[in-house]
């Protein structure tokens, strides 16, 4: 089975970040959000059985230019052979072991309200290289209208649960009253990226990643372009 990383929307009105990870150099944030749209349209080219794309197609797939797709994946190697183009199967394999989609990545998620009950009750995850391995909540015993396969503990319980199942990533649907704190919890426990759908601006170290989805923004971006 190929898993299919999967990227949140990056964060509207900031810089993006140059990434720099393991001595390699800097690479752009943006350059980082477009290999997650390169592997979906590698994974859709496998599944219709095509063994190699050239660049140009990949790029027309993915919506940049053949210039920028080329530039994208320099960042790591060297790809592709002159007049033949990509293999498809290659090439997704080194995109999946850059971006850590390549084995199933541990997730908690904080906050077990309607949001937060529906994304960890969602199966999509698990085939794009992550699984909720566990929810928490300030309220874990209080009753719930669907069942989930996952456990819910109280926050006490968050950072050994965190050290010994070695969880990077957490999901943070919490009150946005309750979100910096929360943050902070996670962050002290050993947690290095943020999906925080909590409406406020984290304020985090250098070295912990926060991607922010706000739905209010994203409706309200629509909006301004479905006006007469």
């Amino acid at each position: 089975m190929i898993l299919i990383a999967t990227c949140a929307a990056p964060q509207r009105c900031l810089i993006f970040p140059r990434l720099k990870k393991n001595g390699r150099p800097e690479i752009p944030r943006k350059t980082i959000y477009r290999l997650s749209i390169y592997l979906r349209c590698l994974a859709r080219l496998h599944e219709n059985g095509i063994g190699t794309v050239s660049s140009e197609a990949l790029a027309k797939a993915a919506g940049v230019k053949p210039t920028q797709l080329r530039k994208d994946l320099a960042y790591f190697g060297t790809f592709g052979t002159r007049g033949l183009g990509y293999d498809v199967t290659d090439l997704f394999k080194k995109i999946a072991e850059e971006l850590g989609t390549s084995r199933l990545q541990p997730v908690i998620l904080v906050g077990v309200g309607h949001l937060g009950l529906a994304l960890v009750s969602y199966r999509g995850f698990e085939k794009e290289g992550f699984e909720i391995v566990a929810a928490f909540d300030a309220e874990p015993k209080r009753k719930r209208d669907k069942q989930i396969k996952q456990p819910i503990y109280g926050m006490d319980e968050l950072p050994d649960f965190v050290t010994k199942q070695n969880v990077k990533m957490a999901i943070l649907t919490v009150p946005a009253v309750a979100a910096q704190e929360v943050a902070n919890q996670l962050i002290d426990a050993g947690v290095t990226g943020i999906l925080n759908f909590s409406p406020i601006v984290l304020s985090v170290p250098e070295e912990v990643m926060v991607n922010n989805v706000n739905l209010a923004i994203e409706l309200e971006n629509l909006s301004y372009f479905t006006q007469e």
